[in-house]
């Protein structure tokens, strides 16, 4: 219809010609609800396959995404940053919690409802792409934390070895930190 204007009354007259067949509208509002269902289960088997978790749902036109996890911090502005990230890296059309108040940041409203199979498939493929970089990204950091941490030893008898080689009589001084821990 239009957003614009007025419906004209030919348009008018055809709509209601077509709700009132009632066989005509039996099946319309089956294949709606099928076509509706395999969307919903395309979609959301697409987003558990790269890790992304959808809100249970029964009916509707849109599902939510679970992105906590992709959040910096558990906060409003982290998904407000994560939202402009997929609207320009992914170029997705999302909404974030936030528009819709809810309680928790990090949930996303997608609507799957108005687009085509391939177009789907799309969406899909980016979210796959977006989600395995920002994996890549975390398991990177992940590793390099690690190795610091693993490089770091200390070994006290060797570094007693190292100082009384360099002085024997470092070791007796009253100002080595041997002896000074001692005492």
């Amino acid at each position: 219809m239009s957003s614009f204007g007025l419906v004209s009354t030919q348009t008018q007259h055809f709509l209601a010609s077509m709700l009132l067949d009632d066989a005509f509208t039996t099946t319309f509002l089956e294949e709606s609800a099928m076509r509706l269902a395999e969307r919903h289960k395309v979609f959301t088997e697409g987003l558990i396959e790269v890790g992304i978790h959808c809100l249970e749902s029964n009916a509707g036109l849109f599902c939510w995404m679970d992105l906590r996890s992709m959040l910096k911090a558990a906060t409003s502005d982290a998904e407000i940053e994560l939202w402009r990230m997929i609207i320009d890296k992914v170029k997705l059309n999302v909404s974030p919690g936030t528009s819709f108040h809810c309680s928790e940041p990090g949930w996303f409203r997608v609507c799957f409802a108005n687009i085509d199979e391939e177009t789907m498939e799309i969406a899909l493929g980016r979210i796959r792409s977006f989600v395995d970089e920002a994996n890549r990204i975390k398991a990177q950091a992940k590793k390099k934390k690690s190795w610091h941490v693993a490089s770091l030893r200390l070994s006290l008898s060797r570094r007693i070895e190292d100082v009384s080689i360099m002085s024997p009589h470092l070791c007796m001084s009253p100002c080595s930190p041997l002896i000074q821990a001692a005492t």
